[in-house]
């Protein structure tokens, strides 16, 4: 049954909502055969690992859906829906283009290697395209991590299998300056949610592993800067009694 809840019920969750601007994407686990080929074209490993990331002004969280099959008969006049398939969306991210358009370069010919497996001159009329293999031109270690402001939390997501499908036209005009940026699509096989480092397997909390615990932790020091009262001590006390504070 609802019962009325005070303002001091309402505060800790209020004061913890998370926001949308702050994230990091980072690239990652790419070939050295691809790697060669964008640093060949001015597109240096550092600018890639430390700032690709960073000019992203815009992405987002990968989701996903299960493909169900409807399955008759077990039961009589009951149809049922059974999972047989997880299927992963692309994700869309947006750059800010560098003085060097070094980040279109890089987006540029990452696409132009996948396409590349041709030793033929691209200048030549009778130039065709062969795909080089899945495994030189994937990225098994691209990461978007979203945190906020006071770093207590961040959330993690890591793609295996990623790389670029299109390339949006970028377009360009006399009239007044705006910065200029440039979109692309990224398909993946997969994605894990939560760290996946030696080190997160070593601790324990690989793949959002005790998360949990480590949120009631600090759910508990927010509350207490917000200076619930005895209220929130109640709450504090019922919490350190069922978890490993501090863990």
């Amino acid at each position: 049954m609802p019962r009325p809840k005070r303002i001091t019920d309402f505060k800790p969750i209020i004061a913890n909502l998370a926001q949308t601007s702050h994230y990091q994407v980072m690239f990652g686990g790419i070939g050295g055969s691809l790697l060669g080929y964008l640093n060949d074209r001015g597109v240096d490993t550092r600018f890639i690992t430390e700032n690709a990331g960073l000019l992203c002004s815009s992405a987002s969280i990968p989701g996903s859906s299960l493909a169900t099959a409807d399955i008759n008969g077990n039961f009589m006049g009951v149809q049922e829906k059974m999972a047989h398939t997880r299927i992963f969306t692309q994700i869309q991210l947006e750059f800010y283009v560098d003085s060097d358009y070094r980040m279109m370069k890089f987006l540029e010919h990452w696409m132009e290697f996948i396409g590349n497996g041709s030793v033929q001159d691209p200048t030549d009329t009778q130039y065709g395209y062969r795909m080089n293999f899945p495994d030189e031109y994937k990225s098994n270690s691209t990461k978007i991590i979203k945190f906020d402001r006071d770093y207590l939390r961040e959330l993690e997501y890591n793609f295996i299998g990623l790389f670029p499908i299109n390339l949006s036209s970028t377009p360009v005009s006399y009239e007044s300056s705006q910065i200029l940026k440039v979109s692309a699509s990224f398909n993946y096989e997969r994605y894990i949610p939560g760290k996946i480092t030696s080190k997160s397997k070593k601790t324990g909390n690989v793949n959002n592993l005790g998360s949990l615990q480590t949120d009631f932790a600090k759910d508990v020091v927010i509350g207490s800067q917000l200076n619930l009262g005895e209220d929130f001590s109640s709450f504090r006390s019922t919490l350190e009694s069922n978890v490993e504070f501090g863990q």
